[in-house]
C-alpha cells in the first residue's frame, strides 16, 4: 500500500480510543506490547495501529490471535479506490486470516472510523464453492493443453494457452490437407470451438475461401513455424488418423 508520509501512528490512537469507549469498552494503550486493548464483560479485543497494511503487520496481528480471537488492525484510509482489485485482494487476505480491519480517515476536523471487517471464522468450504467456476476453467485449460510449453513465473513472454493450441491444431490440419470445412476439421479432433476460432480469426491465420470452407493464410503458414514442437505433435496425430482412419 502507498505510504502515508504525513501521518503518525499516534494520530490513529485517539479516534480508535473514542470509538471503542462509545461502545462501552475500557480502552488502554501499550499493554504488554499491544498498541491498544479494549475490554468489556470478560471480552478482550487487541488492536494494532500501523500506517501500512504489510506483511509485518499481518504477522504481528496473527500472533495476537494466540491471546484472543478478536484482533483488529487499524490503518489510515487508503489513497487508492476501495473498489479496486488491489483493495479487494487485501481485504480477502485479512478475512482469510480471520482478522478485523478498521480504517481511519483523518481528513477534516472529525476523524472517521470505519469497520471494514470484523474478526470471524473463515469458511473455506464456502469460499471453494463460490470459486467452482474458476476451478472448472483451470481444469478445462489443463485438459486443453497437450504439453508444457510455458515457464512458470513468466510475465513478459507470450503464454501458450489451450486456445492457442487449438488454433495451431486447426492450422496443422489446413496445412496438411488444404481447404476444409469446420465439420471436417471437427472430425479430425479440433473440437467444438472450431467454427468460432475460424470466424473470429484472432491471429489472422485463416481465410474463408467460400461459405463453409477455410484455408491457412500466408501469415498462418509463416507463424506456424514458430511452434515446431506442437506442429510435430499434431502432425504425428494426423498421421495416425491417416493410418487408422
Amino acid at each position: 500500500m502507498k505510504e502515508h508520509k504525513n501521518i503518525l501512528e499516534t494520530e490513529l490512537y485517539q479516534p480508535i480510543h473514542d470509538y471503542f469507549v462509545k461502545l462501552g469498552f475500557k480502552v488502554h494503550a501499550e499493554v504488554n506490547g499491544c498498541d491498544l486493548t479494549a475490554s468489556k464483560d470478560g471480552e478482550l479485543i487487541i488492536i494494532e495501529l500501523k500506517l501500512n497494511l504489510n506483511l509485518d503487520l499481518l504477522i504481528q496481528a496473527v500472533k495476537r490471535q494466540r491471546l484472543t480471537e478478536y484482533v483488529y488492525i487499524v490503518i489510515p484510509r487508503p489513497n487508492f479506490s476501495m473498489f479496486s482489485r488491489k483493495w479487494k485482494d487485501l481485504c480477502f487476505l485479512v478475512r482469510r486470516l480471520e482478522l478485523g480491519l478498521i480504517t481511519v480517515s483523518l481528513k477534516g476536523e472529525n476523524p472517521q472510523v470505519d469497520i471494514i471487517l470484523n474478526p470471524s471464522p473463515f469458511n473455506r468450504e464456502k469460499s471453494i464453492r463460490a470459486s467452482q467456476r474458476k476451478t472448472k476453467s483451470i481444469i478445462a485449460e489443463i485438459q486443453g493443453r497437450h504439453g508444457n510449453y510455458n515457464v512458470g513465473g513468466s510475465t513478459r513472454t507470450k503464454i501458450m494457452t489451450a486456445y492457442k493450441e487449438n488454433v495451431i491444431h486447426i492450422a496443422c490440419c489446413l496445412k496438411k490437407y488444404g481447404q476444409l470445412s469446420p465439420k471436417k476439421l471437427r472430425e479430425m479432433g479440433t473440437g467444438k470451438k472450431t467454427l468460432s476460432i475460424l470466424n473470429k480469426n484472432f491471429y489472422g491465420w485463416f481465410e474463408r475461401v467460400e461459405r463453409g470452407i477455410y484455408k491457412l493464410s500466408d501469415q498462418g503458414y509463416k507463424e506456424l513455424a514458430d511452434f515446431p514442437e506442437l506442429v510435430a505433435y499434431y502432425t504425428k496425430e494426423l498421421s495416425q488418423i491417416d493410418e487408422f482412419g
